[in-house]
């Protein structure tokens, strides 16, 4: 959870741990997450979903960023709705009508079909709702896909701390596994109460002990 939550290198954990009486090898952690990783995140995600599906009225927001890996560009496809909760990500070497049918196909296959999708001016998200039968409910405007915009800011201090990615699986599984430990440990500090920050900091926690239970 750690690696993930927070913006540290495998050596920063290697060392946070020493400090706390645990002597392994920086490569010990990169071997949990990748074993781990997935597994915990499928399972918060299969509750998550579960609570999620009953809000038909959700909006998402859909956009793509740049990512270099062994100095080509790759592109990570990301949704996510209107609470700034992350429902998918995808990676693919182009960013064509194709991708973005099969990105808009994944996410509507988990989260079902949302009330409105905000996009940014990309040809290929209109032209690839119009095949799925959703064009009539995209919006496209200037200033709309901020939610989506600052939702890339942990993905990218993340990857600024693992300087840079080098194949496209580990990218996408780490972007997978990003996405859902930020959606169960971000509670939005700045917009609640410190009483209500830390019972939701608390019940979190919790959760998070029962599945690697």
């Amino acid at each position: 959870m750690m690696y993930v939550k927070y913006p540290l290198s495998l050596r920063n954990l290697e060392d946070l741990l020493y400090e706390r009486g645990i002597d392994i090898c920086h490569e010990t952690v990169r071997l949990w997450w990748n074993r781990f990783g997935p597994m915990f995140a499928a399972e918060i995600r299969r509750k998550r979903v579960q609570n999620m599906r009953a809000h038909t009225h959700w909006r998402w927001h859909l956009d793509e960023v740049y990512v270099k890996i062994n100095g080509e560009m790759r592109y990570l496809w990301r949704a996510v709705d209107h609470e700034g909760e992350v429902l998918e990500s995808y990676v693919t070497t182009t960013r064509d009508k194709a991708a973005a049918q099969a990105f808009i196909k994944k996410a509507m296959k988990r989260h079902g079909r949302p009330q409105a999708v905000v996009t940014d001016g990309l040809r290929s998200y209109g032209a690839a709702m119009k095949v799925i039968g959703n064009a009539d409910r995209q919006e496209v405007g200037r200033w709309l896909n901020n939610r989506a915009e600052n939702s890339h800011q942990p993905f990218r201090r993340r990857e600024r701390a693992m300087e840079r990615f080098r194949r496209m699986k580990t990218l996408q599984k780490f972007a997978a596994v990003l996405g859902t430990i930020h959606n169960h440990v971000n509670q939005e500090r700045h917009l609640i109460s410190r009483d209500l920050y830390r019972e939701r900091r608390s019940a979190a926690l919790a959760e998070w002990r029962q599945v690697m239970g």
